[in-house]
């Protein structure tokens, strides 16, 4: 598993949460004044889990108004830049003069070098945060020092790539090996790079190697928006990202992979999950083939076979004709695991 600490204000008496919390977010990012209408009985859930030099840390709290002051900046400085992702409520920041309000599935860029206020709303909010030094950050400094303050989609673009990652990587990190912190961290940074350099307008001049990765990316998220397309072809992919076959071919092969065995694998995984749901028992398993790209009725079975080791009767069999008994679901869920390009992206 990855490097990973839960912090929970629920561990600690009334009187001591605020306090707490208050440390472990300066901990976290930086020193900072906190202040809550609710810091007589706080409530905060935190998880950190480090990345090599970038942490993502996913939590939920209460109303917080943070403000990091000029003489904190002077006093404590990580130079990093963190973004935070909301998943639920509403805050709003201000550098001076300069505010802006955020929204669900909004970015908020902020940099530990600049003093800053920021206010949630009443309600509790969620966020997935990631701390980044801001060498790590493939834009100029001067640069990127101008995102500090801009509210990002992440529904959109670069920013709903960024944005799905994260909650995929913070939904279950039990499928990863503390071997993958690293890589993974250098994939957030990676899209993090990206997300400042569109903001700014300036993706031609990222380096060949952010350029390369994060359009894998882009390519992988297109080709699962598409697997129930019968003409999802190399070429379609291509033209789609504005690239030639041969350079497609390329950027799979350098992860060791194949345009058609990423996407066969894809397809078998949506295949596989639509075979294990209780609530499609009754949809035919030529239909669910049909539904992922196989037309063939046979030419599925051979396909999924191959990958999971049991036909898609057997493996539907096993997982929804036992539900009553302990590891029912344990071959279905080693299937998951081994199915090809189900954790690639990462």
């Amino acid at each position: 598993m990855l490097p990973e600490t839960v912090f929970t204000t629920r561990d600690l008496p009334a009187s001591d949460r605020f306090e707490a919390w208050t440390e472990q977010l300066g901990r976290t990012h930086a020193p900072m004044h906190l202040s809550s209408e609710r810091a007589a009985d706080y409530r905060g859930h935190q998880r950190v889990i480090g990345l090599g030099e970038v942490t993502v840390w996913p939590a939920t709290f209460d109303h917080l108004v943070f403000h990091r002051t000029p003489r904190l900046v002077r006093q404590s400085d990580p130079e990093v830049f963190h973004l935070s992702l909301l998943r639920h409520g509403d805050a709003a920041a201000s550098w001076g003069r300069q505010q802006v309000g955020y929204g669900v599935s909004d970015f908020h860029v902020n940099c530990s070098s600049r003093s800053y206020e920021i206010s949630t709303g009443s309600q509790p909010v969620t966020i997935i945060g990631v701390e980044i030094p801001r060498t790590a950050v493939g834009v100029p400094v001067r640069r990127a020092d101008d995102v500090v303050g801009r509210r990002i989609s992440g529904r959109t673009g670069m920013g709903a790539l960024l944005a799905g990652l994260l909650v995929q990587l913070t939904s279950d990190t039990s499928s990863y090996r503390a071997a993958d912190a690293e890589r993974l961290g250098t994939v957030v940074g990676d899209l993090v790079t990206a997300v400042f350099a569109h903001a700014l307008e300036a993706e031609p001049r990222l380096p060949p190697e952010t350029h390369a990765r994060t359009l894998m990316l882009r390519i992988k998220s297109f080709v699962r928006q598409h697997l129930v397309d019968a003409h999802l072809t190399p070429v379609k992919i291509a033209e789609a990202h504005h690239i030639s076959r041969s350079y497609l071919y390329r950027l799979f092969q350098e992860e060791g992979l194949t345009v058609a065995s990423y996407v066969r694998g894809q397809r078998l995984a949506g295949a596989l999950r639509d075979l294990t749901d209780p609530a499609a028992r009754t949809v035919p398993i030529h239909v669910i083939a049909a539904r992922w790209g196989f037309p063939r009725p046979g030419d599925f079975t051979r396909a999924f076979r191959s990958v999971h080791g049991g036909t898609p009767s057997e493996v539907r069999e096993r997982a929804l004709c036992r539900p009553d008994m302990d590891g029912a679901h344990t071959a279905v869920d080693a299937a998951r695991r081994t199915t090809p390009g189900s954790h690639g992206d990462h």
